[in-house]
Parts: structure tokens; C-alpha cells; sequence
């Protein structure tokens, strides 16, 4: 195994995930503002699930988004 491969591999996945799921956040974010189903003060509880199928590994992640 070529560990600054395997890490720049990682890295790069992970921003990729990073990037995508902020965006995706806050386009929901801002629809739900804008059509009424959040007032914007909000402490939203979050889960990301990494799945590597080829490690069967699955790990959840909790925490919390807030708006205000």
C-alpha cells in the first residue's frame, strides 16, 4: 500500500463529501426558510452514514446544526 496514495485518496473523498453535503444543506435550509417550515432559529439534529462496502464498515455520526 502507497500511504500518501491511500491518504490523498481520503482526503479527497472526504472533501468532496465536505463540499457537497453544505451545499445540499443549505439549499434545504434556505427552501424550508423561504417556504415557512423553518423560522430560522432552529437547532437541527444531523446523521451522516459512512458506508465502505469493501471494509464492511459502517459508522454513524451525530450532531447538530444550528440556524441561529
Amino acid at each position: 500500500m502507497n500511504e500518501e496514495t491511500f491518504n490523498l485518496s481520503i482526503r479527497k473523498f472526504l472533501k468532496v463529501v465536505g463540499v457537497g453535503s453544505q451545499r445540499e444543506i443549505e439549499q434545504a435550509v434556505a427552501k424550508a426558510i423561504a417556504d415557512g417550515s423553518l423560522a430560522g432559529d432552529e437547532v437541527l439534529p444531523a446523521k451522516v452514514t459512512l458506508e465502505v462496502a469493501g471494509l464492511k464498515l459502517v459508522v454513524d455520526f451525530d450532531g447538530e446544526i444550528r440556524l441561529q
